[in-house]
């Protein structure tokens, strides 16, 4: 394991993600921010087990992401190479990994309700439980970015591969927008974030 990870992580965790992480098959590596995910774990062709993680993350997200990876590798340990990624083997590996962690000394008291809430039932990514990505968000470093919630109706905005777009009306969760270049409609979660542009 190296070091470094554990700067990543609340230091109450630190035991406990040791004691995780005591397998030589299991490799984690920090890696540069990638848009598209938090996280990864993939079967390496050696026989080893390889997670990767973004070093942009929050200490929470940070763990989550991390507890979330590792529930990969356990559950294909425990049930084989032909369950589901984010099937029911995984979702009962990462609800039984991640409730040692469910603790004050680890997570801040106003996540905590929020935590249990989404661990009842765990999705693919914790970015769809809206509530729970908007407060683990305001443990980021400050950013100009804006979630599309906070967008007027009708303002464009930017996104971080440059596409522009324009605000509509919110559905039951997610909010329609425009783009402007192609004329498609696109569906978008609340807290996605984005670059508010000037008109």
């Amino acid at each position: 394991m190296q070091a470094s990870l554990l700067d990543f992580i609340p230091s109450e965790a630190h035991s406990m993600i040791k004691a995780i992480l005591a397998n030589d098959n299991l490799v984690v590596k920090v890696k540069n921010e990638r848009k598209t995910k938090h996280g990864d774990y993939r079967q390496l062709s050696n026989g080893k087990h390889q997670i990767t993680i973004n070093s942009n993350l929050n200490t929470y997200r940070f763990l989550i992401t991390l507890i979330h990876e590792i529930a990969h590798f356990e559950a294909y340990k425990k049930f084989g190479r032909f369950i589901k990624p984010h099937g029911i083997e995984w979702k009962q590996t990462f609800q039984h990994l991640m409730l040692p962690f469910l603790r004050p000394e680890i997570f801040p008291l106003e996540l905590l309700p929020l935590l249990a809430n989404h661990f009842k039932n765990p999705k693919a990514s914790s970015d769809t439980d809206a509530n729970l990505a908007l407060a683990l968000k305001q443990f980021n470093e400050t950013n100009d970015k804006t979630y599309i919630f906070e967008v007027p109706c009708g303002k464009a905005f930017k996104l971080y591969n440059g596409r522009v777009f324009k605000q509509g009306k919110q559905r039951r969760k997610r909010f329609e927008c425009v783009e402007v270049k192609t004329g498609k409609l696109y569906l978008f979660n609340p807290n996605a974030e984005v670059e508010l542009l000037e008109q």
